[in-house]
């Protein structure tokens, strides 16, 4: 006597379900490995146009048009801009621990825009100063650089 067995048309036997589950893990692993490689390319563009970014022409006009509307408003301080503490040298640690060399670290945009500062603003003045304002997972995140007067 056979005790062959045929499947019921609709019945899931436990391999295909096992084979149901790997394919669906799979493509989950396949959707986050896409995810994480999109993220990276994300970075890098914001990274790469932070470095090559230029200060404009017009930038002590813009400033200052913004230093008027902060001293009308009654304030002394503004917040020029933030970026990533990945973008310094040291990622950070000079500005999170206020040593008085940071701007040796910053790089791009940052150091092309304190070199502003230095030359147009700081003679007459202003001050600068940068921040860790953020930390994400207790790691220095963004910096923020301050003019004040």
């Amino acid at each position: 006597m056979s005790t062959s067995h045929t499947i019921p048309p609709g019945l899931l036997t436990p391999d295909k379900l096992r084979e149901i589950a790997t394919e669906a893990e799979m493509k989950q692993v396949h959707e986050a490995i896409a995810i994480a490689h999109k993220a990276e390319d994300e970075e890098k563009q914001m990274r790469d146009a932070f470095m090559s970014r230029q200060v404009r022409p017009d930038a002590l006009e813009r400033v200052m048009a913004v230093v008027r509307r902060a001293a009308e408003q009654g304030k002394s301080e503004i917040l020029m801009f933030q970026f990533s503490s990945d973008y310094c040298s040291d990622r950070g640690r000079a500005i999170n621990n206020a040593e008085p060399d940071w701007p040796r670290t910053l790089e791009g945009f940052a150091k092309r825009a304190y070199d502003a500062y230095e030359q147009q603003l700081k003679p007459h003045g202003y001050k600068l100063r940068a921040e860790v304002v953020d930390y994400p997972k207790g790691m220095p995140g963004d910096v923020g650089l301050f003019l004040s007067w």
